[in-house]
């Protein structure tokens, strides 16, 4: 299994985080003495499934390293283009790759351990995409006060986690898929009726459950997806603001200590 590391967002003047970044990006800044994607990149590392990773949005002289081979690709503007850049890649390298697993920059809490609990829920159970979600409950009682947005549904309450699973082959093969995520990733209305404003209703209404709420999406999408349901806070555990990033820092120290 290869991973796409994406760590081309530079925050913007009047953007939360942009104080402290200067108009560099946001995955090098310092958490506990090492850039927040280093962070990453080590629980990767430390992955027995992750064999190459492809990282996107960092020039090859940023100041991180990698016991794995390491590919890096420019930054191409959106997180779904830099996926499917980054998914481009792997096939490249390695066409019979099964998944790829992606994950953001600013969520350097996570481990290696963490990263194979993932990769074991997903070979476990075939599926094209795999959408972790964590807990109100767990995420609040690992990082009380971290303030993420949950989404209310029938049986569970949950924030989306920033690791997931996808087979790279969806890059090739469901392109309307594609098309429609990037036509409408910037236009609310296009993205309601990318799920169906039926199943956008119900959702407000609190009256589907996760997994009715999955088949629904899939269904629409054309793709079979699966919710994981995740134990690790720290999987969706990001840095937005700048009071998360103070949160990580002060676990990340203790951790390190």
């Amino acid at each position: 299994m290869d991973a796409i590391l994406t760590a081309g967002g530079i925050p913007k003047p009047g953007e939360p985080l942009y104080e402290i970044t200067q108009g560099q990006p946001k995955a090098l800044v310092d958490v506990a003495g090492k850039p927040m994607v280093q962070w990453v990149l080590d629980a990767l590392n430390a992955s027995r499934y992750v064999e190459h990773i492809v990282i996107i949005g960092l020039a090859e002289d940023a100041p991180i390293t990698s016991a794995k081979p390491l590919t890096h690709l420019p930054s191409q503007g959106h997180m779904v283009d830099n996926i499917l850049a980054g998914a481009n890649a792997i096939l490249e390298r390695a066409p019979q790759t099964e998944y790829a697993l992606v994950a953001c920059s600013d969520i350097p809490a996570i481990t290696g351990e963490m990263v194979d609990w993932l990769a074991e829920q997903a070979l476990a159970e075939p599926a094209d995409a795999y959408y972790t979600v964590i807990e109100q409950k767990t995420m609040e009682s690992r990082f009380p006060g971290s303030k993420r947005s949950y989404t209310h549904l029938k049986d569970i309450t949950v924030c989306g986690g920033d690791i997931n699973i996808f087979r790279p082959s969806l890059a090739h093969t469901n392109i309307e898929f594609w098309d429609k995520v990037i036509e409408s990733r910037k236009n609310v209305f296009k993205q309601a009726a990318l799920v169906g404003y039926d199943t956008l209703l119900l959702l407000l209404l609190r009256q589907l459950t996760l997994q009715a709420a999955l088949e629904k999406v899939t269904r629409r999408l054309n793709l079979r997806g699966r919710a994981i349901v995740s134990p690790y806070a720290e999987m969706g555990m990001d840095v937005d603001k700048p009071f998360q990033l103070e949160i990580l820092r002060a676990d990340l120290a203790r951790r390190a200590a």
